[in-house]
């Protein structure tokens, strides 16, 4: 994982999300009548599966912000073969009021916002720092970088929690970095498709000598 920057609120998200949302909440507290119908007394009741899927109506504005990257996995989305989806960063189970909230949405493939799921023990992207996480450039898995320090734990938790120790991370960041080593691509590309591995390419001085 590396550091994401918070993107602006798009200006058209409070009409398509965040208002629809309040009033969908409203309605399935009893606070205002139809469409939707009761089901809890209060707010904190409400469970993840009441909500309307408002949020996917920002999938669009997530990929242009993020450049299509996702958050936890640092890997391009492919638009045909990839399965963009909104990570709400505090589960909406735990958080209503956070779940019509653009600044607790996280771009993130299918597969680890599956993973991430509502569990806590999870770095959020947006408060990576430098070294927080690094790349061992021989098994090309996610390890705790040279700057974890006292968070070398939760760096761990969180690695364990995606998965980003296992083959298949390994075995897709392989295919960047031996085309890049072979020439095939240039480092350009990878930065785009997988800006993890360029950063951690560059920090170790492990560029092909044109770079």
């Amino acid at each position: 994982m590396m550091h994401v920057t918070p993107a602006d609120e798009p200006s058209d998200f409070d009409t398509l999300v965040r208002q629809r949302g309040l009033s969908a909440v409203a309605e399935l507290v009893g606070e205002q009548g139809n469409p939707l119908k009761k089901v809890v007394n209060h707010r904190d009741e409400l469970k993840g599966e009441h909500f309307p899927a408002y949020w996917r109506e920002a999938t669009s504005q997530l990929l242009e912000a993020y450049s299509r990257i996702c958050a936890y996995a640092c890997f391009y989305i492919e638009p045909t073969t990839g399965a963009a989806t909104v990570d709400h960063f505090a589960p909406k189970s735990q958080s209503w009021d956070k779940a019509y909230e653009w600044s607790n949405y996280r771009l993130a493939c299918s597969l680890m916002n599956t993973r991430k799921n509502k569990f806590d023990d999870v770095t959020d992207p947006f408060e990576v720092t430098e070294g927080l996480f690094a790349l061992d450039l021989v098994t090309l898995k996610a390890i705790p970088g040279p700057k974890a320090g006292a968070k070398t734990e939760e760096v761990r938790a969180t690695i364990k929690r995606l998965k980003l120790d296992k083959t298949e991370y390994s075995e897709q960041l392989g295919e960047y970095y031996h085309d890049y080593k072979e020439g095939h691509i240039t480092f350009s590309y990878v930065e785009r498709r997988a800006p993890f591995l360029a950063y951690e390419l560059k920090r170790q001085g492990k560029l092909r000598p044109e770079h």
